[in-house]
């Protein structure tokens, strides 16, 4: 007897749209809470995000605003930005109250701990982007600049470039959840991940290549951890798929008779 959703019970289009509609709104109204809090924050956010760079310039070099309103729109849109973030948990967790009613209890047994930890994992990226890649990274362009050249970066392009930053290692942090759901669903299966690990290892100095700066420790130091992650997205997909065949075992074994009265 295969098992069956909790709660399923039929729902009219109109009601899954009123209910999602509902969601979204709380979602923006949350974002929106959260930006008026920070918002009288702005230039502190900013000095904080732009400090791995200014701490490379050379000295009385500061970075500069070629527009009129840079100063200003960079970082109102920054902190934007940042009540996305900050509202990012709460925004999965209205996702998850959408979709959990049409998913069986095994499947949300595994879906919750997937939901976490990409949460963990994308704050992970970015930290790790902010307190080790920057560091490095700027302080291989500060000492490339060539002699007689002043560095002064817009504020509006740092935010850009940094912002590229941020969700290229959040993203990459969310390896281990990735290769988790593609056994889950049945996309490949861990044999198949474990012959592709070389092709993974060189893809993941690739990746650090275009990424970073043209110099060895830089790029090793996003291609490591890449490739531990995807290992350990491995290790768990492998757990995960040996539950999911017992679970499915258990659900097609036969069921005993029910005693009669």
């Amino acid at each position: 007897m295969s098992e069956i959703p909790d709660h399923d019970q039929p729902m009219p289009l109109v009601s899954h749209l009123t209910e999602l509609r509902t969601r979204l709104l709380r979602c923006v109204g949350v974002i929106f809470a959260i930006f008026i809090g920070l918002f009288s924050f702005a230039q502190q956010i900013y000095t904080l995000v732009s400090a791995p760079l200014r701490d490379h310039l050379p000295a009385n070099a500061t970075m500069i605003a070629t527009d009129v309103a840079s100063p200003f729109l960079t970082p109102f849109k920054l902190t934007m930005i940042v009540s996305l973030f900050v509202a990012m948990p709460f925004i999965l967790q209205q996702v998850w109250g959408f979709i959990a009613p049409g998913l069986y209890r095994h499947e949300r047994r595994i879906a919750i701990p997937l939901l976490v930890s990409s949460i963990f994992l994308f704050y992970a990226g970015m930290a790790f982007a902010y307190f080790l890649v920057f560091p490095l990274i700027f302080g291989f362009f500060a000492a490339a600049t060539p002699e007689g050249v002043s560095m002064m970066t817009d504020i509006a392009n740092y935010l850009d470039f940094v912002m590229t930053l941020f969700f290229a290692f959040g993203a990459a942090f969310e390896i281990p959840v990735a290769v988790v759901l593609l056994v889950w669903i049945g996309v490949v299966d861990v044999k198949y991940l474990k012959g592709i690990r070389p092709y993974v290892i060189i893809g993941c100095f690739v990746v650090g290549m275009i990424l970073t700066p043209p110099d060895i420790f830089s790029q090793t130091l996003l291609a490591v951890p890449m490739w531990l992650l995807f290992e350990i997205g491995v290790l768990f997909a492998t757990l995960v798929r040996k539950r999911r065949v017992a679970a499915e075992g258990d659900a097609d074994a036969p069921q005993p008779p029910a005693k009669q009265p």
